[in-house]
């Protein structure tokens, strides 16, 4: 316990005694802690008066030359956990994280591989089925198998893996089951920590609702522990609102502000699937407006072999910045959104993804610039249509912009004059007002940009699923009909 007072005010220019004449009046004339101290020692036959005169003036002596005063403070380098090999990278840095089908085939037998005493609830085990039937080359792998695989892949490498969140054993929307509970005694199995001898240590906790505790804790954590992948997730994108003072204190400006490095993964489910304004937005504009000095990544992934990439690269890259994810929800079982082993094996995270139809660049007259879910909105709706003079480019990673691989993807489309953003949320929000300065760049000279989009407003979505239906459809067709 400590007892104590404040001896300026809530500052040293600050004058106390306006609003409290009584206290501060008996504050000014009593001793400082150091005096006391002092005092005490002298007493005691422990210094003598000019040692402590002496001390004073050699502390006040180094303050005015700037000397460091705190002798345990350690650098970066000589922390507990070297982190030098982690110094001077970018987010562009070389590495190679491809892997073998067949490693992939063998991780995927170990992670669906349960013993038979532990007796799975009935949706979670024909989930496990379908994962054995992805891993077998059956089936096209969905978001929770392509996600556990990359959990698998590096702690089959040693290293450790750490994920804190609401319901994040489960998966919020049921798509995770990297903790399995058995039906019988409430036991529990994690399949990830039954790999192989001498594997890295993986850590899920289901936390409390304390989103500005629980994720204070994992960035502390993260500069703690640069060879571990730390994994914050919000239950949904909106929960992040309650570490909000821990984004903009900590995570966006730690290193600008401390030289603190940080790896700490935030993954915000985010999407407008008509659930409300609670429910929808991870508020990515927040996150896009606070980028500056390459001081995170701000990644949208729209397939499973993306998201496993995204995680291998946190973690292989020898780079070490915050990952800001809008993750998922509808995209977790959409049947679009699936990947092939040979996808996953190709081990690269593409911050930019081309048109994947057979439409000729010469007969594009509109092209649709987007991110996240909408991208199949869109597709499905074009292909409806068979529309074969607008293509599709989807952007991965939003921060820092890939400027130079959008370059290559946007060159066969150097004749199109008509260039098109199209977001799910509203006009002031999302990615147009924060990144357009982006989205101007990449497109050719002499090409015109418009939106394509909800309108501006205060709320992030609106309440009624008839009005986000009717709103979705008229966005995709503004964004395909070439005016």
């Amino acid at each position: 316990d400590l007892v104590c007072y404040r001896r300026h005010g809530h500052n040293e220019a600050d004058e106390p005694n306006a609003t409290q004449p009584l206290m501060y009046q008996k504050i000014k004339k009593h001793p400082v802690p150091r005096v006391l101290y002092a005092d005490q020692l002298i007493a005691e036959g422990v210094i003598e008066q000019r040692d402590a005169d002496r001390y004073v003036e050699e502390y006040r002596e180094a303050l005015d030359h700037g000397a460091c005063v705190v002798e345990e403070w350690r650098p970066m380098t000589e922390h507990s956990v070297d982190w030098s090999p982690y110094l001077g990278h970018d987010w562009d840095t070389p590495y190679d994280g491809a892997l073998s089908v067949e490693k992939l085939k063998e991780l995927g037998e170990s992670i669906t591989t349960i013993p038979e005493e532990h007796k799975l609830q009935s949706r979670v085990n024909k989930l496990y089925q379908d994962r054995k039937a992805m891993v077998a080359g059956e089936k096209l792998l969905d978001w929770g198998m392509a996600e556990n695989l990359a959990y698998a892949t590096i702690v089959d490498a040693g290293e450790d893996i750490r994920i804190t969140g609401q319901d994040s054993g489960r998966g919020t929307f049921f798509h995770r089951h990297a903790v399995l509970h058995n039906q019988k005694d409430a036991s529990t199995y994690m399949p990830l920590q039954h790999i192989r001898e001498g594997q890295g240590e993986i850590e899920i906790y289901d936390s409390v609702l304390s989103e500005e505790a629980v994720m204070a804790f994992e960035y502390g954590y993260a500069t703690a522990e640069p060879t571990c992948l730390t994994i914050w997730e919000a239950q949904f994108g909106d929960f992040a609102n309650g570490a909000q003072v821990v984004f903009d204190q900590f995570l966006s400006s730690g290193e600008a502000k401390w030289g603190r490095l940080c790896g700490l993964t935030v993954l915000l489910p985010h999407g407008y699937e008509g659930q409300g304004p609670e429910h929808s937005s991870a508020r990515l504009e927040r996150f896009l407006q606070m980028c500056a000095d390459h001081n995170w990544q701000v990644c949208v992934p729209s397939t499973p072999a993306q998201v496993y990439n995204m995680l291998r690269r946190q973690v292989v890259r020898p780079m070490r910045k915050p990952l800001i994810v809008m993750s998922p929800k509808s995209l977790l079982r959409h049947p679009m959104a699936v990947s092939s082993l040979e996808e996953l094996a190709e081990g690269k995270f593409h911050n930019v993804i081309g048109e994947i139809d057979d439409i000729d660049p010469k007969n594009v007259k509109r092209v649709v610039m987007c991110s996240g879910k909408v991208y199949y909105d869109l597709l499905d709706q074009r292909r409806k249509n068979e529309q074969t003079d607008v293509a599709i480019i989807r952007l991965e990673q939003l921060y820092p912009f890939p400027q130079e691989e959008c370059a290559k993807v946007v060159a066969q489309y150097s004749h199109v004059k008509d260039w098109v953003w199209c977001q799910e949320e509203p006009q002031n929000q999302g990615a147009w007002y924060c990144s357009q300065h982006h989205f101007w760049q990449a497109i050719p000279d002499g090409a015109k940009l418009t939106y394509a989009g909800r309108d501006a407003s205060s709320s992030p979505a609106v309440g009624y699923v008839s009005v986000h239906n009717q709103q979705q459809k008229a966005l995709v067709e503004n964004a395909l009909t070439i005016k």
